[in-house]
This record gives C-alpha cells, sequence and structure tokens, in this order.
C-alpha cells in the first residue's frame, strides 16, 4: 500500500512540474492539503536523492532536477516507502528470506508476490511524473 509520505511527495512533485521556476513549500503545503512539517521532511529527502534542487533565501524555493519526463513514479516510491514488493523474500532490492519457509522455490505465496511485484514496477516505472500529471486532468479531455 502507498504510504502518505510517498502519495504526498508524487503530489508535490506534481505540482512542481506545472510550474516555472521554484516553488515554496508552504505553497506547496497550502495548495495541495499537505501538512507543512511532513512535507518538509519529503522535500529533503528528494533534495538528497536528486530529485529536486533547493535554494535557500529571497527567491529560494524548490524545483525539479530534471524534466519531469525523466522522474518515474517507481523511483519516488522506492525512495520514499522502500522496494516495492509486497513481502521481503519477493524484493529484488531488499531480499530477506522467510524464516518459516522450508522451500523458497517452492512457494506460491512467494511466487504470486513476486508477479505483483513486477506488475507494480512495470507500471510505476514506466510513469514518469509529467504523464501522472496528464493523467490528473483525464476528466478535461474530450472523450477518445
Amino acid at each position: 500500500m502507498l504510504s502518505n509520505k510517498a502519495k504526498y511527495g508524487l503530489k508535490a512533485l506534481m505540482h512542481l512540474a506545472g510550474h516555472e521556476g521554484v516553488s515554496l513549500a508552504a505553497d506547496i503545503a497550502a495548495e495541495n492539503q499537505i501538512p507543512r512539517k511532513f512535507l518538509d521532511a519529503i522535500l529533503l529527502e528528494l533534495t538528497k536523492a536528486g530529485i529536486l534542487s533547493s535554494r535557500k533565501g529571497k527567491g529560494g524555493g524548490y524545483r525539479l532536477a530534471r524534466p519531469a519526463d525523466a522522474i518515474t513514479a517507481g523511483q519516488i516510491i522506492r525512495i520514499l516507502d522502500g522496494p516495492l514488493a509486497p513481502i521481503a523474500c519477493a524484493s529484488r532490492t531488499a531480499y530477506r528470506p522467510c524464516l518459516d519457509c522450508p522451500d523458497e522455490s517452492a512457494c506460491a505465496v512467494r511466487d504470486i508476490m513476486i508477479d505483483v511485484r513486477d506488475s507494480m514496477a512495470l507500471i510505476l516505472d514506466r510513469t514518469s511524473i509529467a504523464a501522472m500529471r496528464a493523467r490528473g486532468k483525464r476528466a478535461d479531455l474530450p472523450l477518445r
């Protein structure tokens, strides 16, 4: 399940993708109904990960460090929430065996959770912040 941290991080990035120049954390928080202190921690984490750049002082704020179409939802979720796998034994990056599993290679639970992980990764790693921003306006688009 997606945490509020990742959800708010994605919202903040979509906000920044729609603004030229820098945006203040207070403006991002207010326009997206994100608790300010929580957002500050998220923005700091995304800055440390190289997703955002920030400038302090007059004229300062946050901006995307690279184009919105070069940042994926999968990257952000992994930065803010960790691995996508629903269970540790199905993770590629944080693998841990189950203590109660006698034969991992024959475990049907692990097998289906690997499929879940792969399906989620396929969608999230192909979906950029720019594409998410466009999806958010789906109701405004003419019928196809």
